[in-house]
């Protein structure tokens, strides 16, 4: 039997390649799109998104085949899916704390995706103080051959984590991870300071969440009020549920 031709191993490899890389590069379309969903509809109908903006990256072959050589595993495709989880990932930034959690609930109630892991980096902070939430999910994508399954990381914090993971990360990249110690304590430091930053807002918000709150009742309660002759009356519930029931 005649050995493969080298320029047919070669396009077979290429196609195998190209198909893989494909695979998450559709996963990470398909959340990019669920999260674009969820911030339409909250700017719709509650007139305040939970999310400022969203960053996506998809590891090159370079990349991925490096980190495989790092940990020591074998160069297959198999192997390269069940090691490396985070060949595509997204970033999500938010304005308050609360509202990652509650990106991160609605996104596990996604009946078609597969949570495989949580990190809670904001109730247990790295020790150089790094904080974010970290998802790991499991997405179906349907091939013209069938369906494959693909992970995608989700990291969501706020704008003050981001920022900080972001410089952290650019400090470290310019001392080639060797930063001098008394750095590495004013970054613990930032760290703090942009965590106070961010309890502090997410009080200031729920103090003005609590003050328009506050002007809705007032304001249903002043529409149930009716005044006749200066006379003040108030419109019973019992009449108010009837002409609901006429309306429909």
């Amino acid at each position: 039997m005649n050995a493969p031709h080298p320029i047919d191993q070669f396009k077979k490899f290429k196609y195998e390649i190209t198909r893989f890389m494909m695979i998450y590069k559709f996963a990470l379309d398909q959340m990019e799109t669920k999260i674009e969903v969820l911030k339409e509809e909250f700017q719709s109908l509650h007139d305040y998104s939970p999310i400022e903006h969203t960053k996506s990256r998809l590891k090159s072959p370079e990349s991925i085949m490096n980190k495989m050589f790092r940990k020591n595993h074998e160069l297959t495709f198999e192997s390269i899916k069940q090691n490396i989880k985070d060949i595509a990932g997204v970033r999500i930034t938010c304005s308050f704390i609360s509202d990652i959690y509650r990106i991160k609930d609605m996104l596990c109630n996604q009946s078609d995706l597969r949570v495989l892991e949580v990190k809670d980096y904001i109730q247990n902070p790295k020790p150089n103080g790094y904080q974010s939430l970290h998802l790991l999910v499991e997405v179906p994508v349907y091939m013209s051959n069938g369906e494959e399954r693909a992970c995608v990381e989700i990291q969501i914090r706020t704008i003050a984590m981001d920022f900080w993971a972001s410089l952290e990360h650019k400090i470290f990249y310019k001392y080639n991870k060797d930063v001098p110690e008394h750095l590495t304590r004013e970054l613990k430091s930032a760290a703090d300071s942009a965590n106070a930053l961010d309890h502090q807002m997410e009080r200031l918000h729920r103090e003005i969440q609590e003050i328009k709150d506050a002007e809705n009742e007032r304001d249903e309660e002043e529409l149930r009020r009716i005044i006749i002759n200066n006379q003040q009356f108030t419109l019973p519930n019992n009449l108010l549920r009837l002409l609901g029931d006429g309306e429909n």
